[in-house]
C-alpha cells in the first residue's frame, strides 16, 4: 500500500532528475564576458571571424555540434567553432570561440559569440 506508493514516488523523482539535468542551456544559464576583457588572441580571433578569415587552423569554421548541450539548442550547422591560438601550446590548445548564425544567418554579422577557455566544458557569451 502506502510504502509501495512511496517507493514508486521516490523512484519517479530519481528517474526524472537526470533528464532535468540534461535540459538545454539558454543564454540565461551562461555567464558573459566583455570583449575588451578577453585575452588579446581571442579579440584577434573575433576580428577574423567578422572579416571572414583567413583562419590559421584547418578546423576553423567547422560545424560545432553542441553535443554536450552547453549552448542554447539550435539546428545542426547553426554553430561554428574557431580556435584561439595559445602561445606556447604544441596543439590547438583549449581556447575556442563558438559563433552562432543569429538572425542574419551569417556568423560574421550575427554578433552571437561564445568564449570557452576549457575546450567547451563551459562558455561565456561575449558582450561588446
Amino acid at each position: 500500500g502506502v510504502m509501495l506508493r512511496l517507493c514508486f514516488f521516490l523512484l519517479s523523482i530519481l528517474a526524472a532528475a537526470p533528464a532535468a539535468a540534461r535540459e538545454p542551456y539558454t543564454d540565461a544559464d551562461i555567464g558573459t564576458v566583455r570583449a575588451a576583457d578577453l585575452p588579446g588572441e581571442a579579440r584577434e580571433t573575433l576580428a577574423l571571424i567578422r572579416r571572414g578569415g583567413p583562419f590559421p587552423y584547418h578546423k576553423d569554421g567547422a560545424t560545432f555540434g553542441n553535443f554536450e548541450r552547453r549552448l542554447p539548442a539550435r539546428p545542426r550547422g547553426y554553430y561554428r567553432e574557431y580556435t584561439i591560438p595559445t602561445p606556447g601550446a604544441r596543439d590547438r590548445g583549449a581556447r575556442r570561440i563558438v559563433a552562432g548564425q543569429g538572425a542574419t544567418g551569417d556568423v560574421r554579422t550575427a554578433g552571437e559569440y561564445y568564449y570557452s577557455d576549457n575546450h567547451y566544458r563551459s562558455f561565456r557569451k561575449i558582450r561588446e
